[in-house]
C-alpha cells in the first residue's frame, strides 16, 4: 500500500495544506478520483490534492465470480483501512460499491451529480444494428451482475449468460476479441459516458428492462466521522436530488439486505420540481431470484422534501412492503450472494 504523508498547516481550523485522496488504481476509478480532484484545485487552489492509488481485493481476484467471493467490501476495504489509519483524508467510490453499512468512524462526506444511472447493452461487431431480444436463442451475454442476470433471464431465458471479470477496457477487450464467445456485454452508462466510450452503447436498458443498481452512476466521498475539516471542504461537491435519492435506495437495500448481499434493483424519480415544498420522490424497487423465476417488483412514492431522513424512511417503507409480500422466500437462500 502507497503512504502519503498528511501536511498539517498550523494554520487556523480547517485550513489543511495537503489533503491526500485515496482511489482504486483502473482508469475509471482515476478518471473519477481526477474529476473529484480538480473540482476541489477549482475552489482551493493553494491546497495540495496526493492521490493515492490502492488494489482491492475485488482488484486482485479476477478468476472467481464476485457473487462466489463471499466478501463484502471488495472494491473499498483497502481504501477504508488506509482511511482510518489516517494514510489518506478522503476516498472517491462508485457508490454501487460502497456497502450501505459503513465500517464505524466512516461516513459519506458527499454525493456528487449523478451520471445516467442505467445499464447498457455492448454488442459484438457481428452484431452490430441489432438489440438484445434481436440476437439468436443460446446467445453469450456476459455480465458478472446477479443484479443483472435475474432480471435478465426474467425476460430473456433464452440466453446463456457468462461471468466476464476485469476492468472496463478488459471486458470490452473479451467482447471484442473475434475468438470470443460473447455477442454482448452489460456495463453501466455512466462508467463508459465517463471513459469517453458512449459510442459504444448498442442500447439503453429502460425502467421497464431493468432496474439499476443502488447508487449507481453517482460518485460518493468517503471519510472520518467528525472530521469537520474535510466534511467542511466536501459540503460544495453535494449535489442534493442524488444525495436523497441515493439515500432513499441505500435505505431499501440495507433494509432488505438483513447483513447479506441480494440481487435488487432500483429506480428514482423526483415528482416535483426542485424548491417545491413537500416534494415527492418515487421509488421502484426489485428483488430476484439469481435464475429470473421469483420477482418481487413494486414502488411507492411519498413526500421527501429535502430532508434526508424522509428518504432513508422512504427505502424502509419499500423495503417492509417486500418483506410483508414474501421477499424473505427470495433473501434467505441468498445470504452468500453478492448484489454485483
Amino acid at each position: 500500500m502507497t503512504s502519503v504523508p498528511v501536511t498539517e498547516s498550523k494554520a487556523e481550523h480547517g485550513d489543511v495544506a495537503t489533503i491526500s485522496i485515496g482511489s482504486r488504481k483502473s482508469q475509471l476509478a482515476l478518471i473519477q478520483t481526477y474529476y473529484v480532484r480538480d473540482r476541489l484545485k477549482e475552489v482551493y487552489p493553494e491546497r495540495e490534492f496526493p492521490v493515492v492509488k490502492m488494489s482491492t481485493t475485488g482488484d486482485k481476484v479476477l478468476d472467481v465470480a464476485l457473487s462466489k467471493i463471499g466478501e463484502k467490501s471488495l472494491f473499498t476495504k483497502e481504501l477504508e483501512v488506509a482511511l482510518e489509519n489516517h494514510t489518506v483524508d478522503l476516498v472517491v467510490h462508485s457508490l454501487k460499491d460502497l456497502p450501505t453499512t459503513l465500517p464505524p468512524g466512516m461516513v459519506i462526506g458527499a454525493i456528487l451529480e449523478r451520471e445516467d444511472p442505467r445499464d447498457a447493452v455492448v454488442l459484438a461487431e457481428r452484431f452490430q444494428g441489432l438489440t438484445l431480444e434481436d440476437l439468436p436463442e443460446a446467445s453469450v451475454i456476459g455480465t458478472s451482475s446477479v443484479r443483472r442476470i435475474a432480471q435478465l433471464k426474467a425476460k430473456y431465458p433464452q440466453f446463456n449468460f457468462q461471468d466476464i471479470r476485469g476492468n472496463l477496457n478488459t471486458r470490452l477487450a473479451k467482447l471484442d476479441d473475434p475468438n470470443g464467445p460473447y455477442a454482448a456485454i452489460i456495463l453501466a452508462v455512466a462508467g463508459l459516458k465517463r471513459m469517453g466510450w458512449e459510442s459504444r452503447i448498442s442500447q439503453i436498458m429502460v425502467e421497464s428492462d431493468m432496474l439499476h443498481a443502488v447508487g449507481q452512476g453517482a460518485l460518493g466521498i468517503e471519510c472520518r466521522e467528525g472530521d469537520e475539516r474535510i466534511l467542511d471542504l466536501l459540503s460544495f461537491l453535494n449535489h442534493r436530488d442524488t444525495r436523497l435519492s441515493c439515500f432513499a435506495e441505500r435505505g431499501f437495500m440495507r433494509k432488505l439486505e438483513g447483513g447479506c448481499s441480494v440481487p435488487i434493483g432500483v429506480t428514482t424519480e423526483w415528482l416535483d420540481d426542485a424548491g417545491t415544498p413537500n416534494r415527492r420522490l418515487r421509488l421502484h424497487g426489485i428483488v430476484s431470484s439469481p435464475d429470473g423465476q421469483e420477482v418481487i417488483r413494486d414502488q411507492i412514492i411519498e413526500e421527501i422534501g429535502d430532508d434526508e431522513t424522509k428518504a432513508t424512511g422512504l427505502g424502509e417503507h419499500l423495503a417492509e412492503l417486500f418483506i410483508s409480500k414474501g421477499a424473505e422466500r427470495i433473501l434467505e437462500p441468498l445470504k452468500n450472494i453478492r448484489k454485483w
